[in-house]
């Protein structure tokens, strides 16, 4: 149980462009970003496929999956998979070029 002072949701707004949404702690990202009306590319939503691969410019996330499909590199560069990854903040993600 929550205690009053935790919050429900964290805000994710998206590079570029700026849009925001709420990102709720207990969905991942990726649903977050698609209710919030951001067209996000995607495919497995397991995390093996790599179709949504961001790059967090701020913020933090977690997993529950032992390994998503990053490289230690990609992990320490921000790359995050949105589609297994839990916010953790309020965070920016970066589309791919």
């Amino acid at each position: 149980m929550s205690s009053a002072q935790d919050p429900l949701f964290f805000t994710a707004s998206v590079a570029p462009g700026g849009q925001q949404v709420d990102a709720w702690l207990n969905q991942p990202l990726l649903l977050s970003l698609e209710q919030g009306g951001v067209d996000w590319p995607s495919s497995c939503r397991n995390g093996t496929c790599r179709t949504c691969i961001g790059q967090l410019a701020q913020g933090q996330v977690r997993y529950e999956i032992d390994w998503p499909g990053l490289s230690v590199e990609e992990r320490f560069e921000g790359y995050v998979l949105p589609c297994v990854a839990f916010p953790c903040s309020d965070l920016t993600l970066q589309r791919e070029s």
